[in-house]
């Protein structure tokens, strides 16, 4: 029998409330108030904040160099698929007590691979009608779900961009039955990530090949979402390596190039991670003002990176003034639709108590809220704005109207100088006046 009637490792922990700045309770919030209005809207709702499920309840603790160190109730003491209906059990308590509206999810995260595709299919359709179940008891929804199309041996050379098109199918099956349980879960949105969809080196790979191969795949993706009434957003999350040496998903330009190539860029949007992006050598915020700017702005997963190492560490946000800056991009892009703010964090491999989970969320989401607030701050000041629409102000004029719009060419711009016959003095970018601006009001 699975050990439902266990006493779950999180029952001695209370329900995570907003109690203020005053509190000095570790397991409080002191800025996330989710009925607080911010900007016209409920923090909770601005947010829209999810938990993962890999971090939390799959990852064990390992790293390169050693083994397990988190030793849960649900690794061991029954079948795969007993443990998978713990996990789920410990899961959803641990969501409740955080108090977050969202979680997300791999298929293989909820359910165990099977001997066969059959038996791996099954598995998943009854761990998904356990998952309605407890968000029904609970009232959580899920923010996204996804399919996991990078850890299997299969995988290793790719799953869109496998040489091998029967592992291609066994990728489309894997997506076609995730994509109908994350719709028939209420799902928001359905992601994609090419862990390895890419290459390790040249001299193996026919890029033109896997490109022409992803981009089939994403079709599909894409067909079966309308045929099946999917109304959710499909998205693609970049990164630029690791595990493979170059991955076609290398950032929000290059994910916006590929799907203008294969006519998917009123499709599909992006899920933008901000480990990724500084992996990709870019800030958070240029990525997010980067998918806005090009009209694919999806969601986000909140993390950081570590700045003295070159990998992927996934650790909990505690920088308010970067956190702030990208909030700011996102609202002043007309904020979240469908997506929201996904942690996509872990506890560090010695943070080994099931507590250490609440308190890297907790302080995470404070975080955020802090970072909202100050967002707001900048957006009502209004100075950022207004410097800006100074910095672009000829562009409405006449002359960059008329350029915009195709109805001068060059001959008719090179005349035009020459026929007032007189230079342009450039203008201050005031970098340093608009850092300043920035420190004084967050």
């Amino acid at each position: 029998m699975p050990q439902h009637d266990t006493k779950s490792i999180f029952a001695d922990i209370a329900p995570v409330g907003f109690e203020g700045t005053a509190s000095d309770n570790p397991l409080a919030f002191r800025y996330y108030d989710k009925d607080r209005i911010v900007l016209g809207k409920r923090m909770e709702d601005q947010l829209r904040i999810a938990a993962c499920y890999w971090h939390n309840f799959c990852w064990t603790g390992l790293d390169p160099f050693g083994g397990q160190t988190f030793m849960r109730p649900w690794f061991e003491g029954g079948t795969p698929l007993e443990m998978a209906e713990r996990k789920a059990v410990e899961a959803f308590e641990f969501l409740s007590r955080l108090g977050v509206p969202y979680y997300c999810f791999h298929d293989r995260d909820v359910a165990p691979e099977g001997a066969t595709p059959r038996e791996s299919r099954e598995h998943f359709l009854h761990m998904a009608e356990r998952l309605a179940g407890h968000q029904e008891r609970t009232g959580l929804k899920l923010l996204w779900g996804t399919a996991n199309l990078f850890s299997h041996r299969r995988y290793m050379s790719g799953a869109g961009s496998n040489p091998d098109p029967e592992i291609f199918a066994l990728a489309a099956l894997q997506v076609r039955d995730a994509m109908n349980a994350t719709r028939e879960l209420g799902g928001e949105n359905y992601v994609l990530w090419g862990g390895r969809e890419g290459y390790e080196t040249l001299l193996n790979t026919n890029m033109a090949q896997e490109l022409d191969q992803l981009g089939r795949f994403l079709t599909l993706a894409v067909e079966h979402k309308h045929k099946t009434g999917f109304k959710g957003t499909i998205l693609i999350e970049p990164k630029p390596r690791e595990p493979s040496k170059h991955q076609y998903d290398f950032d929000t330009a290059t994910v916006y190039g590929f799907l203008k190539r294969y006519g998917l860029e009123n499709e599909v949007k992006v899920n933008i991670e901000a480990n990724h992006a500084t992996l990709s050598g870019h800030s958070f915020e240029h990525e997010i003002a980067t998918a806005a700017a090009l009209g694919i702005f999806g969601s986000l997963d909140i993390n950081r990176g570590d700045p003295q190492l070159g990998w992927d560490t996934d650790q909990f946000p505690n920088n308010v003034p970067e956190t702030a800056i990208a909030l700011y991009h996102v609202m002043q892009a007309g904020g979240f639709t469908t997506g929201g703010c996904n942690f996509d964090a872990k506890v560090r491999r010695q943070s080994i108590d099931p507590v250490d989970l609440l308190h890297g969320h907790v302080g995470a989401m404070d975080v955020l809220a802090r970072g909202l607030l100050e967002a707001e701050k900048l957006i009502k000041d209004g100075r950022l704005a207004s410097e800006l629409e100074r910095r672009y102000s000829g562009w409405q004029a006449p002359l960059g109207q008329d350029i915009l719009a195709g109805r001068i060419d060059l001959d008719g711009l090179a005349d035009r100088v020459l026929e007032r016959n007189q230079d342009v003095a450039p203008v201050s970018g005031r970098q340093e006046y608009l850092e300043n601006l920035v420190n004084r009001i967050l």
